[in-house]
């Protein structure tokens, strides 16, 4: 064996148990309740598959807990003993998971008397002292002891790594005191006992001043507190608990590392076990991948459970012959038996077809027409969509079915396609027409490349992306993600298709029949997903108030994306000069601080010029013990230190330089002049867009420099730019939330928000607050929306943490509504694990109830600022939607034409000025009745700064 060589181990229990809760309630005859379950099933299999594909192995195991007690149950009877029985719907699933384990090529390991982590604990240590690395698959934080710099852990579910690095940021100790801290915490999961009222803070803090749990004993008397007591008392205990939370890696009869190779599955019987368990898209799959397996497959499979063994029915690229004649993609009564839905998605072997003759498209979009909704995905030259030109069109009627038409594969040997313009030509009318309803995945993509071709599409009904967004904001959207997640369903990927990489090829030098699959998919599982996730919108008010934002948000930024804004490329390369200049001005004079040149960019140069050279205290250290130069360590040194201010100012410059004045002239499309950011819907999870291709919301307004790259988004001749953004947005949604009658008043009134506050904190007449209570004031306004504690606000403003407890303390005894607002709101966060806009918008907290310190705190300062970054995100899409409304009925030479956090962007004729400042803020104060009134303000110059 060599060092090269990897084992993969996954620990089996942890798997099944994961499978079981992720997937839907899937049985092997779709719909009948009574037949056996198989989501465990299903999910095992896609999990081992995601495994396979992420990492390569040359050995591996699946270790699963044998059946019967362990040594453990002897040395603590109370071992486990909170743990709930086992599911019967998963007990029945464990055997098939066993066998489909081993049919995928993975060895199975199960031994008695012990667990399955000690099988794992002893087979890595094994590998990893032969030279091998080692990679373990599991979400058991427990496996964390056994990480080294040969063993690592990764879980595939969450995309988290647990390297030695990773172990000591997650918890705040070394690898190698991780037994210690489990000890300390104990496992409540395990029933095993650590320190009373000592969490993972606590047992971190004492293993970094001690070492060890045995240094800590010795000195138990020296803890102070209530929390020594404790630890006093455990200590008849502790050795104990460490024997129980201590993973063996002495486990006797274990089969050698060798004896474990990876095997290629097992394809003929893998496909049968398929066909009995009802995995009908598993099998359509593995055909395609593996066509050779099919004789085999289907002489040793017989229908199963009173399915129609039409195991490979249809195929890749085309529907049955059967299907194909009619023209209509309509299928035989017979694949209807088969391809049956129910409400946990469709099962069965879909319908594909290639369209390649006007005959076919004219019945084909004969029955589009008539079709209540339609799925429709284009193929497309680039992911640019403002550049992107059509491949192919496919379209789907109902779940396991899909029509494609190919329009551009060029390719040597290409079968002849129907010519792109005429076929656009025939379906336009059906786009326009917003009477016939469509469905897509991240329509706005799409809008945009029917755009590129003269096409404005309407109709637009729903969009599985957004559902998924206002469903579940925390999980990923993607169609993969969606598909596997909520259908069980995994489909082929665009790089299994096309490559990676530099061997990428382009989508039109895909075989059309490979592309057709991978098209009609796309299409159908768009149905599938929506088919799923609708009707959990459609039953709740709430939900369904949001989706209908989201959707008319969606409509708005199509357009504003469409219009774009103009760029002064001449003004911007005269700032990308002076940035130079300055940036070498800076550099020299680092360079004159340190004595010496070096690369201002190189964390190790700067810490020896830093610690070494010139004497710096060392701030903070690395997940690894290198001394830490990072731009929070920077910030601080600052403070005291020239160089490191100058390093600062090299970076922010450099930034500047790089990713505005130098690009964004190259990001205008030619023929305009103009820039077209991407406006991102479901990426934040306060509802917040996000933008790219420019990130307008990362533009530096703290700085002069920053400020000067907005004057570069200019009007065009005759016309100016207007800015329209709300006036204190958060604080007077926190008004509203938390009903303080003091805020309630101040907003009322009109007055000074923060010159209210330094009021009511320090004391003083409203008319005698000077300019630093009020500067102040702000911050206090703002760090506590933010969560903001003591210690931050001390740092911010430059006071010791009593004064900033103080101001606190008497900013709560002022505002008590606010204090309320908060305790309850993290109460009901704990209680449901999400909280909700004004408007119904829900943002979930996964960590809110996370035996992990700072990550609990931070998913409680998530729950109070997240109400109100979610309200103000709502609060902008709803002016979004009304004031695109007012311009299309009122006055339609005036675009919107950007979106910045609480802003609207307007260009607009000179003559139309009064008009805009008088209908805008109106319209934007008009969206919603607070408690508090909406104020929004406008600005007008012939540049985005001189508009603000």
């Amino acid at each position: 064996m060599t060092e090269s060589k990897t084992l993969v181990l996954v620990d089996g229990s942890s798997y099944l148990y994961r499978a079981f809760h992720a997937m839907p309630d899937l049985r092997a005859v779709p719909g009948d309740r009574h037949s056996a379950p198989t989501g465990a099933i299903r999910g095992f299999i896609n999990m081992l598959q995601a495994l396979r594909k992420e990492v390569r192995a040359d050995y591996a195991a699946c270790v699963f807990d044998a059946s019967g007690p362990t040594f453990r149950d002897a040395l603590y009877p109370q071992y486990k003993a909170n743990r709930s029985p086992m599911p019967d719907d998963l007990r029945s699933q464990i055997e098939p998971i066993h066998t489909a384990t081993e049919l995928l090529g993975w060895p199975l390991l199960a031994v008695e008397g012990v667990e399955a982590d000690d099988v794992i604990g002893t087979l890595a240590r094994r590998a990893a002292d032969a030279g091998l690395r080692v990679v373990i698959s599991s979400g058991d934080k427990d496996l964390a002891q056994l990480v080294d710099e040969h063993i690592s852990i990764i879980d595939t579910m969450s995309g988290k790594r647990r390297d030695v690095a990773g172990v000591s940021a997650e918890f705040g100790v070394a690898p190698t005191q991780m037994i210690d801290y489990q000890t300390l915490v104990g496992d409540a999961v395990d029933n095993v006992p650590g320190v009373a009222k000592v969490g993972p803070k606590t047992a971190a803090k004492w293993l970094a001043e001690y070492g060890s749990l045995e240094q800590l004993i010795a000195h138990a008397g020296d803890i102070k507190g209530a929390a020594g007591q404790n630890l006093r008392e455990a200590l008849g205990w502790l050795p104990t608990a460490r024997e129980l939370v201590t993973i063996r890696t002495d486990v006797a009869e274990l089969p050698a590392v060798e004896a474990l190779p990876l095997q290629a599955p097992a394809y003929p019987a893998l496909a049968s076990f398929y066909h009995t368990y009802g995995f009908k898209t598993l099998a359509q799959q593995l055909q395609t991948q593996h066509p050779e397996v099919a004789a085999d497959a289907a002489a040793a499979s017989a229908p199963a459970h009173g399915q129609s063994g039409d195991l490979f029915a249809a195929g890749t690229g085309a529907a049955p012959a059967a299907t194909a004649a009619t023209g209509t993609g309509d299928a035989p009564d017979a694949h209807d038996a088969a391809r049956r839905e129910d409400a946990t998605g469709f099962h069965g072997t879909p319908a594909y077809r290639t369209i390649l003759s006007w005959e076919d498209f004219d019945a084909a979009l004969a029955r589009w027409q008539q079709a209540p909704l339609v799925a429709i995905d284009t193929e497309t030259t680039s992911l640019d969509q403002m550049q992107a030109q059509i491949i192919g069109v496919s379209v789907s009627v109902r779940p396991g079915e899909g029509a494609y038409i190919p329009l551009g594969h060029d390719y040597a040997g290409a079968p002849a396609q129907l010519p792109r313009d005429a076929v656009l030509a025939r379906l336009k009318p059906w786009l326009e027409n917003p009477d016939h309803h469509k469905l897509g995945q991240h329509i706005k993509y799409d809008r945009h490349v029917f755009a590129n071709h003269g096409i404005e599409v309407h109709g637009y009904a729903h969009d599985t992306m957004l559902q998924s967004y206002v469903l579940e904001a925390h999980k990923p959207h993607g169609l993969q993600s969606l598909a596997e997640r909520h259908t069980g369903r995994q489909g082929v990927s665009y790089e299994d298709l096309c490559g990676k990489g530099a061997g990428q090829i382009p989508f039109s030098q895909v075989d059309v029949e490979k592309a057709a699959h991978y098209a009609c998919e796309d299409a159908d599982q768009t149905f599938d997903v929506h088919h799923l996730l609708w009707p959990q919108i459609e039953a709740d008010e709430k939900l369904r108030g949001i989706y209908a934002l989201e959707i008319a948000t969606s409509e708005v930024l199509f357009r504003m994306e469409r219009v774009g804004v103009k760029i002064d490329g001449a003004l911007l390369a005269r700032q990308s000069h002076e940035l130079g200049e300055r940036i070498l001005a800076v550099e020299q004079q680092a360079y004159a601080l340190a004595g010496q040149q070096f690369n201002l960019g190189s964390p190790k140069q700067l810490a020896e010029i830093f610690f070494d050279k010139l004497g710096m205290p060392v701030v903070k250290k690395t997940a690894t013990g290198a001394r830490s130069t990072n731009e929070e360590v920077l910030e601080r040194l600052a403070e005291d230190y020239p160089l490191p201010a100058r390093i600062l100012e090299h970076r922010g410059l450099a930034k500047l330089k790089s990713t505005y004045t130098d690009k964004l002239a190259q990001l205008a499309l030619p023929a305009t002049g103009r820039v077209h950011t991407h406006y991102a819907q479901a990426v934040a999870v306060t509802g917040r867009l996000s933008s790219t291709d420019p990130n307008l919301q990362n533009i530096p307004v703290r700085t002069p420099e920053g400020r000067r790259i907005r004057e570069a988004f200019i009007a065009e001749p005759g016309n100016r730019i207007a800015s329209a953004d709300y006036s204190q947005i958060e604080l007077r949604i926190m008004a509203h939330l938390s009903g303080d009658e003091a805020l309630l008043k101040a907003f009322a009134e009109g007055r000074d928000i923060h010159r209210a506050t330094a009021s009511e904190v320090f004391g003083v007449p409203i008319d005698e607050v000077s300019s630093e209570q009020r500067r102040y004031a702000k911050v206090i306004n703002f760090g506590l929306i933010y969560g903001m504690g003591a210690f931050g606000l001390a740092k911010t403003l430059g006071i010791d943490n009593t004064a900033a407890r103080n101001y606190i303390e008497r900013y709560f005894e002022r505002y008590p509504g606010v204090r309320r607002y908060m305790d309850e709101t993290k109460a009901l966060a704990k209680e449901q694990g999400y909280v909700e806009t004004v408007f119904g918008r829900r943002l979930y907290l996964p960590e809110i109830n996370s035996p992990n310190g700072p990550r609990r705190a931070g998913a409680e300062r998530a729950a109070i600022n997240a109400p109100m970054q979610g309200t103000a995100a709502d609060l902008i899409k709803k002016s979004m939607v009304a004031v695109q409304a007012l311009l299309d009925a009122r006055n339609p030479r005036v675009k919107m034409i950007m979106q910045v956090h609480d802003e609207l962007v307007f260009e607009l004729p000179e003559d139309q000025q009064d008009w805009l400042r008088e209908q805008i803020p109106a319209t934007m104060a008009g969206v919603a009745e607070l408690r508090v009134p909406l104020v929004a303000e406008v600005g007008i110059g012939l540049n985005w700064e001189q508009a603000h």
